[in-house]
C-alpha cells in the first residue's frame, strides 16, 4: 500500500526540488511527510530540503518522555543524504566533552553552534541520531529521514529566530557528548547493509533480491522506501519518492536494478 504524502511548508525549505519532486510554484517546501499506516503508526518516514540551517536541537528518548508525563513518546531517528550541495553538512555532537552548565551557557550567548561537530556530506551518507543527541541540519541537503512518530523536540538554539526555545528541558536530556563515528555509515556499492538496529527500530538497505536473513528479520509488517529501480509490494510499483506499507518483507519484490531501505519498529 502507497502512503498517501502531506507536503510541508517551511521557511528554510526551498522552492526548487530534486527529483522526482516538483515543487508547488511559489511554495518553499521543507518535509515531505507519508501518512503512518493505522497498522505501523510508530514510524514516520519524511523527506527534508534545506535552504537554512535548521535549530540545535534534540528528542527524550521514551522514560525521559515518561517521566516529563508526556507518555512514551520518545524520538530516536536517522538520516540518509539523497542529495547534497558543494559545502552541505549536518551538526552532530559536540567536538568535546560539555557539562550541563557548559551546554546552557553556549545555546544562551550562540557559541553552541560553534563547539559543534559540523560533518561535510554528500549523497550516500547516513546517521543514527538516538534519543538525546544534540544535532542541526544546515543548508543545501536532501534528506530521508526516518524517526519515531513523536513530535517532542527540545530546541536549543534558533540563530536568533523569534521561535520558542526549550532551554532547561533540553539541557535536562541532551548529551554533552562527541558523536559516536560508528553511527556514521554510508551505502556499500553493491549489497545490503544494516544500517539501524534497535532499541526502537530497525532499518536495512536492500540492493536486490532479500536474502534469507532480511526476509526473517522482516518478517512482520514493515515500510519500504525506494531508492533506485522499481519495488513491487504486494503487486503495486513503488516508486523513488514514495513509501509503502507491506505486510512482510517476503511479499516486496525488487525489479533489476531495485534498491530500498526497509524499517520496522522493535518489538519490545
Amino acid at each position: 500500500m502507497v502512503l498517501p504524502t502531506r507536503t510541508v511548508e517551511k521557511v528554510w525549505g526551498r522552492d526548487e526540488l530534486p527529483a522526482p519532486f516538483v515543487s508547488p510554484e511559489g511554495k518553499r517546501i521543507g518535509e515531505i511527510w507519508f501518512e503512518p499506516p493505522a497498522d505501523l503508526p510508530e514510524l514516520l518516514v519524511k523527506y527534508l530540503f534545506t535552504s537554512e540551517k535548521l535549530s540545535v536541537q534534540c528528542h527524550p528518548d521514551a522514560d525521559q518522555a515518561e517521566a516529563a508525563g508526556l507518555g512514551r513518546t520518545g524520538k530516536e531517528e536517522c538520516w540518509l543524504v539523497v542529495a547534497a550541495e558543494p559545502g552541505a553538512t549536518l551538526g552532530i555532537g559536540f567536538e568535546r566533552e560539555l557539562t550541563a552548565e557548559e551546554m546552557r551557557a553556549a545555546a544562551r550567548d550562540g557559541s553552541i553552534e560553534d563547539l559543534m561537530v559540523w560533518h561535510d556530506v554528500q549523497p550516500g551518507d547516513f546517521f543514527y541520531i538516538p534519543a538525546n543527541t544534540v544535532h542541526a541540519i544546515g543548508p543545501g541537503c536532501s534528506i530521508i529521514e526516518v524517526q519515531q512518530t513523536s513530535d517532542i523536540t527540545y530546541r536549543l538554539y534558533d540563530y536568533g529566530r523569534d521561535r520558542e526555545l526549550h532551554l532547561e528541558r533540553g539541557v535536562a536530556v541532551a548529551e554533552g557528548s562527541p558523536y559516536p563515528a560508528e553511527l556514521r555509515k554510508s551505502l556499500p556499492a553493491s549489497g545490503h547493509a544494516n544500517l539501524v538496529s534497535g532499541p526502537a527500530f530497525t532499518l536495512d538497505y536492500v540492493d536486490g533480491v532479500a536474502d534469507d536473513a532480511l526476509l526473517y528479520a522482516y518478517s512482520e509488517k514493515l515500510l519500504v522506501v525506494p531508492l533506485s529501480g522499481e519495488v513491487l509490494v504486494t503487486g503495486e510499483v513503488v516508486k523513488p519518492g514514495e513509501c509503502a506499507y507491506a505486510p512482510s518483507l517476503a511479499s516486496v519484490t525488487f525489479a533489476p536494478h531495485g534498491k530500498a531501505l526497509v524499517t520496522a519498529p522493535c518489538v519490545s
